[in-house]
């Protein structure tokens, strides 16, 4: 399969979530993180779905780079979202999807991981409050929850909450992402701001960056050079992954059907799975090997320090979301994308 047809796939893999997308007509929809691993799909999907329905949609897409626009319905806003944005356009929905997402930032920018998630969550939600019956969906993170010590078989619901070292750099991610769903709840209460919270596991595909430091990311990309897969710990921790289309179409379906208030964990299907033995499936599609190796004292101050961090999604099965992609699909699809 060639690049065009993986991305044209999942594009086309919203149309398998039963939504009613009539709903969007003649909407504004303002995404930050817009030419992100999850924003970019989003942004695909939407203008896939503007001309399928002729929605005459319109998107203004935040980002921190200048980028050309995909369609005629697309305007592209290059933005700090530590300022509060001023629009004169009626925005009816806001997808916040900004934010530092691999280790080296957390570990080199941990100020500015901080400061970037609350006060571009605020300044956001200050943005909602202006635009009358504005819905506010937040890309929160499976980091909220921390270590799940206790090991559930079910793994962490919306309503559990596990064990966090708030006294470390990594953890000024776990935190701020935290306050973000708290000040959420805050501006529901006090100002009437409808807001869904998406709680996404650790996400991955095709529109990963080059410079994104997350193990997942370096076993791909490995993967797609036919190098060895570089394992810098014992890989046991056990995770819940999700493919970049999946996670996309969760949102926009939470966009669309989600219950204001609530938060939804996200995960893909049979993506539970122990570091190691993720690291063997790539090693094995790609005709390599796993190796270990100790990582270096930046990269060591970006791990997660969660060893079992799994997501139970009943919650939004049960709304009717379900996942399209397996780990190993994802992951095959992921390095045939890499490999062209």
């Amino acid at each position: 399969m060639n690049n065009k047809n993986i991305i044209q796939e999942d594009i086309e893999s919203i149309l398998l979530q039963n939504c009613d997308f009539s709903i969007l007509k003649n909407k504004t929809i303002l995404l930050t993180g817009a030419t992100g691993l999850i924003g970019s799909v989003i942004t695909d999907m939407l203008c896939f779905l503007n001309v399928k329905y002729n929605l005459n949609l319109k998107l203004l897409l935040i980002s921190r780079h200048e980028h050309e626009s995909k369609s005629s319905c697309t305007k592209y806003i290059v933005h700090d979202i530590n300022i509060p944005f001023v629009s004169n356009e009626k925005i009816d929905f806001i997808i916040h999807a900004a934010s530092n997402t691999h280790p080296v930032q957390y570990a080199s920018e941990p100020i500015e991981t901080i400061t970037a998630n609350i006060f571009g969550t605020y300044n956001l939600l200050q943005l909602a409050e202006k635009n009358k019956n504005c819905r506010f969906i937040l890309a929160s993170s499976v980091e909220i929850y921390g270590d799940d010590k206790e090991c559930k078989t079910k793994g962490f619901e919306e309503k559990d909450c596990g064990y966090l070292d708030c006294n470390t750099v990594r953890a000024g991610y776990n935190e701020s992402k935290r306050l973000c769903e708290t000040l959420c709840q805050a501006f529901l209460a006090q100002k009437k701001v409808d807001f869904v919270s998406a709680r996404l596991c650790r996400a991955y595909g095709p529109t990963l960056k080059k410079d994104d430091s997350k193990v997942m990311s370096q076993f791909l990309r490995n993967g797609a050079d036919t190098k060895d897969i570089i394992l810098k710990s014992e890989g046991l921790q056990y995770y819940s992954y999700i493919y970049s289309a999946d996670a996309a179409s969760a949102i926009i379906y939470l966009m669309l059907k989600g219950k204001s208030g609530e938060a939804y964990n996200i995960a893909g299907k049979d993506s539970d799975i122990h570091l190691k033995d993720l690291a063997q499936i790539i090693a094995d599609y790609s005709g390599t090997k796993v190796i270990f190796d100790l990582p270096s004292a930046i990269e060591k101050q970006g791990f997660s320090k969660a060893q079992h961090a799994v997501l139970n999604t009943d919650k939004i099965c049960e709304l009717g979301w379900k996942p399209v992609y397996s780990i190993l699909d994802g992951c095959k699809r992921t390095i045939d994308y890499f490999k062209v």
